[in-house]
């Protein structure tokens, strides 16, 4: 019986052969590189929710102020544990835009609208909605409602163009009148401050003022879409329940910014509350509901596409991403 051969030696004898084939062959090692792409995958995910169709679009990324300065009470050692500890930077937080569109079978609903094209304020990589619309398929003027959450920038300026016409042109606009008719006064445009960020809300808001949904607190948006009360970072903040099929997904909005720190700490105050005290208990009721029921949740400013669930851990809460998938 011949003498057994070590896996090694086959290896290498395979090696040699190859070098040796080679240029009989024609090939080269360097041949079998292949160029850079230097693309992504299109900005969209689709799944289904029930009978529905649900598409997140991304707006594109928000460079926002470090977090020591965003979430005012956090002791910047405890803010800078946490963020090392998750791989995550401490000089920067970049804050992802999930536009949610719902398909419903007789609306179809787009909910908030990112930057628009109007200014880079927040970073020079957004306002990509409208492209990424057409790139998943999605036609502006089919879009029957827009459902905004709250009129800060980065959920209603996408209403116009920078030309000031109508992006959506046949739909109607479902928003809390309290949000509405606070970021549109007129009196606020003699702060300095709040001059720009003021003049611009007013010039997506006011041109659709004759076709607003007025949002309430469990009042149905459309078949299927119900307004949930979500105040304290703004006014008039609601976020959005999606129910088809015995399913459940609710767009919490900006009730959570960051999808570590505030879990950990729902009692730190961001900066751009307008009622901190209120923001920190509305967020820790959503993080304790939908984490008793095991509730889907999207949110807005998490990694995208923003869809998972939040799951208790210690004396605060965890963020576990649904696995993507095809719907």
């Amino acid at each position: 019986m011949p003498d057994p051969v070590s896996p090694s030696l086959v290896s290498r004898r395979l090696m040699l052969a190859a070098a040796a084939a080679a240029p009989i062959l024609g090939v080269r090692a360097a041949d079998a590189a292949a160029p850079f792409l230097n693309t992504n995958a299109p900005p969209f995910y689709r799944f289904k929710h029930g009978t529905f169709e649900i598409t997140v679009v991304s707006d594109g990324p928000l460079v926002l102020p470090t977090l020591d300065v965003v979430l005012e009470n956090a002791p910047k050692a405890d803010l800078e544990r946490i963020l090392t500890a998750n791989r995550m930077p401490t000089d920067r937080w970049i804050g992802p835009q999930n536009v949610l569109v719902v398909n419903t079978g007789r609306h179809l609903v787009l909910i908030d609208t990112g930057m628009g094209d109007r200014s880079k304020v927040l970073g020079p990589d957004n306002g990509h909605l409208m492209r990424n619309l057409a790139l998943a398929g999605i036609d502006p003027a089919a879009i029957d409602v827009v459902a905004i959450t709250h009129a800060h920038i980065d959920h209603c300026w996408g209403l116009v163009d920078a030309r000031d016409r109508l992006n959506f042109p046949n739909a109607r606009v479902a928003i809390a009148m309290s949000d509405y008719e606070f970021w549109t006064q007129e009196s606020l445009l003699a702060n300095p401050a709040a001059r720009d960020f003021v003049l611009y809300t007013r010039t997506n808001l006011l041109p659709v003022r004759d076709r607003i949904i007025p949002v309430r607190d469990g009042a149905e948006v459309v078949p299927g879409i119900t307004a949930m009360a979500t105040a304290g970072h703004t006014v008039g903040h609601h976020s959005y329940v999606i129910e088809s099929g015995g399913r459940r997904l609710v767009n919490v909005g900006d009730v959570l910014h960051h999808h570590v720190l505030l879990l950990r700490h729902p009692e730190w105050h961001n900066i751009f509350d307008s009622d901190k005290a209120q923001g920190a208990a509305t967020r820790r009721r959503v993080l304790e509901t939908m984490s008793a029921d095991g509730t889907e949740c999207v949110l807005y400013h998490f990694p995208f596409p923003g869809v998972g669930r939040f799951v208790r851990a210690g004396q605060g809460f965890a963020w576990i991403p649904t696995p993507m998938h095809e719907g």
